[in-house]
């Protein structure tokens, strides 16, 4: 069946609702991926304690201006490319269709590891409020099974439904932020308000790449703007305005809310205090000076708050199977809608299955949830991303260095940026693969330090070399890969049909 009769066949079930999302319901999506108050309660207190630098605040302001370099072309590119599978279209377009398959792997297991690392993270916080708020002591996995049910539900729900759970989660969570980082700020150790931990000199030392690969791990998920553009009211619009919006304003929460902590312990502390209080700082810091209640709803907010990532995260990668499906690269059925909401339902339902098998195997061989699966998977989903990141950067490049695909785009979005994402992000990729061992925890001589990275190697090979049969056995379908909902129909003839080599 040629591409075009396979798409009007099955129209009715194979697009995703259009026009749904707005800038800010987007905005709240991609925001609650990146789950502020986890990672202000969470990442930057363990950025502190795993790395031993006092600059992680300056890290996440470093970090925020490299994103938002990449940024730039990254946003070019979704104008010109309007498709659910994001960091795989841009590649396929950039770097040809067995780099494309390639990166589209890699970030299916980065975003599964991601989201089913998660469910680890929920269970743990979930069982310590009840515990302590409570009265009952249910193990993790009960806690666990208990988001994967609601997640099931939601997953095959109306997107826009899901922005509105996001957002109300979403906007209480970094109202509690902001309250306690005030609070903190205005209760400074000693009395004085010290600006030490922004200073360069605290940053820029020898463990400067596990610092900035701490702090980028908490911007994971602000790059899903371009995974909903074909959902979004204005795709041209509606996905620049989110993007920026996203990593503006958790880069200047992140920033602020570590730099109070560090006020409120003084710079000496900081790294002490975040090894003996772990996620518990930002509420013990606060506590002698509101109200009882206010802590404890932070705290039950931790908690949504790794939900919120969870719901995100899922739909993200229902998301990438869809697109993947409804090119053949993954079986077509994956690239089916469902008729009322529009939500690709199979991919929601494989996304469900794969989060069932994670947890019953963690739960089965009593490994530590919160260890092995919260910290470990989750770093490896970072490190994912940020590698489809650099291959996106060079991606950009070659597409826009090509004078027919840079029709108002500049050298300076086109060219420039990309360039200087790639060396940027190239530098930090670079470093966190060095550092490792720093980040799991693991001796400099534990196999564990390659093996875990290196299931993105094996499944980057494992996809191209898929791509290339593909090629040589069903022509047709390789021949629509990282064309999108439309292309094969609409523009059989344009220069992005030819892009993807």
């Amino acid at each position: 069946m040629s591409p075009s009769r396979r798409e009007s066949s099955s129209s009715v079930t194979a697009a995703l609702a259009r026009s749904r999302l707005g800038v800010w319901p987007l905005v709240w999506i991609v925001m609650a991926a990146a789950a502020p108050l986890t990672v202000v309660a969470g990442g930057a207190t363990a950025g502190f304690a795993v790395t031993g630098i006092t600059g992680i605040p300056l890290g996440y302001v470093v970090v925020a201006l490299i994103l938002a370099v990449f940024s730039i072309g990254y946003v070019a590119m979704s104008r010109k490319v309007v498709n659910a599978g994001a960091f795989y279209t841009y590649i396929t377009h950039g770097l040809g269709k067995p780099a494309g398959v390639a990166g589209s792997f890699v970030a299916v297991v980065g975003y599964n590891l991601m989201q089913t690392g998660l469910y680890g993270g929920f269970g743990v916080a979930a069982h310590d409020f009840a515990t302590a708020h409570l009265g009952t002591s249910a193990p993790w996995w009960m806690w666990a099974m208990l988001a994967w049910a609601l997640i099931a539900f939601l997953g095959g729900r109306r997107i826009d439904l899901n922005g509105r759970v996001l957002a109300v989660l979403l906007i209480a969570e970094i109202a509690v932020a902001i309250v306690l980082a005030i609070v903190q700020v205005s209760h400074p150790a000693g009395g004085n308000t010290s600006f030490t931990t922004l200073s360069p000199g605290n940053l820029f030392t020898a463990g400067l790449g596990a610092a900035l690969a701490t702090a980028i791990a908490g911007f994971v998920g602000f790059e899903g703007t371009a995974v909903f553009s074909e959902e979004s009211k204005d795709p041209q619009k509606t996905v620049a305005r989110a993007t920026y919006l996203a990593l503006a304003i958790i880069g200047v929460l992140y920033a602020f809310c570590a730099w109070t902590m560090s006020v409120a312990t003084g710079p000496d502390q900081i790294v002490a205090r975040a090894t003996s209080d772990g996620s518990q700082l930002i509420f013990n810091l606060s506590s002698p000076y509101v109200p009882a209640a206010l802590i404890t709803l932070g705290q039950l907010l931790f908690v949504t708050s790794l939900f919120a990532a969870l719901l995100a995260f899922h739909n993200t990668a229902a998301r990438y199977f869809y697109a993947l499906g409804r090119e053949g690269v993954l079986p077509s059925a994956l690239g089916k809608t469902s008729p009322k909401t529009r939500a690709p339902i199979y991919g929601s339902l494989l996304q469900t299955a794969i989060a069932l098998i994670v947890i019953a195997t963690y739960m089965l061989a009593g490994w530590d949830p919160f260890t092995r699966m919260f910290f470990w998977l989750t770093v490896l989903g970072g490190v994912a991303v940020l590698i489809l990141m650099c291959a996106t950067s060079v991606s950009v490049l070659v597409y826009f260095f090509h004078p027919r695909h840079r029709d108002g785009v500049g050298t300076a979005r086109g060219i420039l940026a990309p360039a200087l994402a790639t060396v940027a992000l190239g530098a930090v990729l670079s470093v966190t693969l060095v550092q490792m061992p720093i980040l799991l925890g693991v001796g400099a001589t534990s196999p564990v330090r390659w093996q875990l990275p290196g299931v993105f190697a094996v499944a980057a090979v494992l996809g191209a070399v898929w791509a290339l049969v593909l090629k040589a056995r069903r022509p047709d379908v390789y021949a629509v890969i990282g064309l999108g909902a439309n292309s094969a129909v609409t523009e059989p003839a344009s220069p992005l049909v030819t892009a993807g080599r």
